[in-house]
């Protein structure tokens, strides 16, 4: 299918790892111009850039200048701006509860799973305007409308991100930008399966380990198990691109089952 995104310039938050990165190289495989914000940078990202045309850019998105700083150089790089994919998030298991998430613990996760986004929108929204079509595609998660305790803080903040951007759908979609969100279930990235991920968290805690916690959670799927970071790129790019021209203010969940009601 074609996509026609080749020359349309793309921002990403997020990129050097997970999801992002599946993004981004599918970005760049499909022939868009592709900026990539990441803290940290990663050798999969430098990969690419020596291949595609990818520009790598190191930023802080906790920051109240990060995302703007990041959006300017796109422009001021591609002198336009076509597509915005905010992807970065974090998420930390609460297994003590509800009692033990400090003040600190909660600015800290609304910072960079909401306000980044809020910030990179922000400063993305004039240079989307001035085309003639564009879109923002946020990478949100099933735990925006299935709250959970042990990602209390998490699940709160990504709620008010989606709510943000069905808001956003509505003021700028007569005007030519589309706002969608695709809201994943457990993937596979270092979030679930790092070594201070969710599985080795709650292992830690139950006393079990990291490989039953995951194959615990895969369980709950109808599938039996994760989705792939690719398998989120794919969707979202679709979304970015004009065969989907016609979609805004909508979620797409990518949960192999997971959520049973309508």
């Amino acid at each position: 299918m074609e996509l026609n995104l080749t020359g349309k310039v793309a921002v990403v938050t997020g990129a050097s790892r997970g999801i992002g990165l599946a993004i981004t190289r599918a970005l760049v495989e499909e022939g868009a111009l592709v900026v990539a914000g990441s803290a940290h940078g990663s050798a999969e990202l430098d990969l690419l850039a020596q291949r595609w045309p990818l520009h790598p850019v190191l930023v802080d998105l906790s920051t109240d200048t990060g995302p703007a700083a990041l959006v300017a150089e796109a422009v001021s790089r591609y002198e336009h701006l076509d597509v915005v994919v905010n992807n970065v998030g974090a998420v930390r298991p609460r297994p003590d509860g509800y009692l033990s998430v400090t003040d600190a613990d909660w600015a800290g996760t609304f910072t960079l799973n909401l306000f980044a986004a809020v910030r990179t929108m922000r400063a993305a929204l004039p240079h989307l305007l001035a085309r003639k079509k564009s879109s923002i595609v946020t990478v949100s998660s099933v735990n925006a409308f299935l709250p959970d305790p042990l990602v209390v803080d998490y699940s709160a903040a990504k709620s008010a991100l989606s709510s943000v951007c069905k808001s956003l759908s509505k003021e700028f979609g007569a005007q030519g930008v589309r706002v969608n969100t695709v809201s994943p279930g457990p993937v596979e990235t270092d979030l679930w399966l790092a070594a201070d991920g969710v599985a080795a968290t709650v292992a830690q805690r139950q006393g079990t380990s990291a490989d039953d916690v995951q194959a615990g959670a895969a369980s709950q799927s109808v599938t039996g198990r994760f989705t792939r970071p690719e398998e989120v790129a794919d969707l979202v790019l679709l979304l970015a691109s004009d065969r989907t021209s016609n979609v805004t203010g909508a979620d797409f969940v990518i949960d192999g089952g997971l959520v049973t009601t309508l």
